[in-house]
Parts: structure tokens; C-alpha cells; sequence
């Protein structure tokens, strides 16, 4: 479907799936090659998502992997202070995502820096005040198991939303958060009942656990895995992919999207 996101006055298409390209200024996000906390490397890195043909940017400062210690709210806010100038300098047509949970760093990135969307993996109530009065793209992740109940969840956080005023909200099912690793291929399986909800979906399931215990190998060593379960989330509908590997995931999209309108 040809959903659309207003990204500060900006019409983003998802007519084409997206590719939404990570980069993490923390020293302990779980995949290395993510993590840039310098000047240089947050800018070569920046350039380097843009080049291989990532629309999307999608900057963490708090790692969520499991196991980790969450920064503080102010070593968030320092961090992103740091990269978001970087990032607005060395690729200013970029629509630029806050991965964070925390509304006061939501708030901080949006009208300070002029941040695009959020994208939270908690969606207490409390977020879905500040985004609604910022008025940004909001990316919903749940943490339920099943399709089922991703799908009731989901629905319930949008009523909530809709009824506070926000307009442009993305789905994420949640891929590696609540699920065991059968959780997670039962959902992929099933990832097309989520069109009924009749919102974009984003995947997120790069170098994920689900991929290298699966594959018994190392996040490092996970890329094809993840490529095919890309190829598969694409051709059930997915709408922005979330990844560390930007140019194999643009090559995944257009090889999907040539297949499907042969």
C-alpha cells in the first residue's frame, strides 16, 4: 500500500519498501560494526549509510540489547548532542530517527535538532503524550509473542494514539523483544495478518539472535540469514526494513520488487 510519512513537511513515500539504516553513538550496542561514538566515525559512518542507499538514519544512544545497563536519560542526551549536528551536517536530505524510549530525549532531538521520527520500543503512555504534541512519525513496537496478540496490542496503542491526535504511526512487531526464537519465525510466517491494521510495518530483524542461534554462528557471520528473512518480510508486506547492512538490504528490496511485478 502506498502509505506516506510527513516528516517535518517532507512526504516520505513507503509506495517502495524503505531501507532504514542504523547507527549507534554507544560503546555497547551488540553488533560492533554499528557503534561510532568519534566525530570521524559517526560521520563516515553517516556518509557511508547514505552512499549504500539508505533513506532513513536511525540514530541510538541507549542501547536496549538484552542484558545491557541502560545509559542515563542525561548520557543519552549528551550523546545525541554530539552525533545529531554530525549527522545533519554530513547528509542534511536524510530523514533522521531517534531510537529512544525516554520523552524527554524524544523532545530534546525534535526541537532542538529537528529530528523526524521516533522510533520507541516501550510505548508507555507518557510517549505517546510528547509525540503527539510533537507531532513526528511514531514507530510502535510490541513485545508480545504472537501474531495475535502483537496485532490486539498494536491496535490498542493506536486507538490510544489516534485519540490524542497522532496522525502518522509505523508498526513494529518486535522481532528479538518478549519472543522466544520459535516466537519470532511463527511471526515472520505470519507477518502478512498485520496488513489488516492498514499502517505501514517495520522489520527489524538484522543480525538478531533469532538469525545466529539458528544458523549457529555469530551476529558477525548472520548477513545472508538476514537477508532472507528480509526477502520474505518484504514480500509479506513489510514497509521499512531497520538494518547495519544498508546496501544488501537496497539490493534485496529492488530484486523483491522486480519479482513481484513480473
Amino acid at each position: 500500500m502506498d502509505y506516506t510519512l510527513n516528516c517535518n513537511g517532507r512526504l516520505l513515500s513507503l509506495e517502495v519498501p524503505q531501507v532504514m539504516g542504523i547507527l549507534n553513538v554507544t560503546p555497547d550496542s551488540f553488533y560492533a560494526d554499528s557503534r561510532q561514538q568519534t566525530e570521524a566515525g559517526i560521520a563516515a559512518r553517516t556518509r557511508q549509510l547514505v552512499a549504500e542507499g539508505s533513506t532513513i538514519i536511525d540514530v541510538g544512544a541507549c542501547s536496549t540489547r538484552p542484558g545491557s545497563t541502560p545509559a542515563t536519560e542525561q548520557e543519552e542526551m549528551e550523546r545525541l548532542r554530539r552525533a545529531l549536528p554530525i549527522v545533519r551536517r554530513e547528509a542534511p536530505g536524510a530523514v533522521v530517527s531517534i531510537d529512544t524510549f525516554r520523552p524527554s530525549v524524544a523532545r530534546m532531538a525534535v526541537e532542538e535538532y529537528g529530528a523526524d521520527i521516533i522510533n520507541d520500543v516501550e510505548g508507555r503512555p507518557d510517549m505517546f503524550r510528547m509525540v503527539s504534541r510533537l507531532r513526528v512519525p511514531y514507530i510502535y513496537m510490541s513485545r508480545k509473542s504472537t501474531v495475535r496478540d502483537v496485532m490486539l496490542d498494536c491496535a490498542e496503542a493506536v486507538d490510544t494514539l489516534r485519540s490524542m491526535g497522532q496522525r502518522d504511526i509505523v508498526i513494529d512487531p518486535g522481532f528479538g523483544f518478549g519472543k522466544t526464537v520459535d516466537d519470532n519465525y511463527r511471526l515472520i510466517h505470519q507477518l502478512e495478518r498485520l496488513q489488516a491494521l492498514r499502517l505501514p510495518v517495520l522489520v527489524g530483524v538484522s543480525r538478531k539472535s533469532m538469525l545466529w542461534r539458528q544458523l549457529e554462528c555469530t551476529p558477525q557471520e548472520a548477513l545472508n540469514g538476514t537477508t532472507v528473512l528480509h526477502t520474505l518480510a518484504l514480500m509479506k508486506g513489510a514497509s521499512i526494513l531497520r538494518v547495519h547492512d544498508v546496501r544488501e538490504a537496497v539490493e534485496c528490496v529492488k530484486i523483491v520488487q522486480k519479482a513481484c511485478q513480473s
